[in-house]
């Protein structure tokens, strides 16, 4: 189980990130890029659920290298990993807090700033 404080300190200690906001909600960029993102259902999120109880608690966007690892991450069979419809063709996953481990969490941030980061602080990272 995971907070937003939580999530922020480990995104925080990836090298070179900047926390700020976008569209009110906390984000952690590296370079000009965001990997992770807080990101609460829109009405429009909570009305395609229909009758079925969508995910609780805060909610993180992470970033991941394409689709194919998208799908990888999905299908690892983690239930605090999801999608919506409107991250349908878009590279990154939802990841509900209070379900996700510390080490899963921190594995997807990692996962979600080296697909975001240049390619040689990646390298400079790995190779620590």
């Amino acid at each position: 189980m995971a907070s937003l404080d939580d999530a922020a300190a480990l995104a925080s200690a990836l090298p070179e990130v900047a926390e700020g906001t976008r569209y009110g909600h906390r984000t952690w960029v590296v370079g000009k890029k965001a990997f992770a993102w807080e990101r609460p259902f829109s009405k429009a999120d909570l009305k395609r659920y229909g009758d079925e109880v969508p995910p609780t608690g805060p909610i993180l966007a992470v970033a991941v290298a394409d689709l194919g690892e998208k799908e990888a991450v999905l299908a690892a069979g983690d239930d605090a990993f999801f999608t919506i419809p409107h991250f349908d063709g878009y590279a990154a996953v939802l990841v509900q807090l209070d379900r996700v481990s510390r080490e899963a969490l921190q594995a997807a941030l990692e996962d979600g700033w080296a697909a975001c980061a240049p390619t040689a602080l990646v390298a400079a990272y790995q190779a620590r």
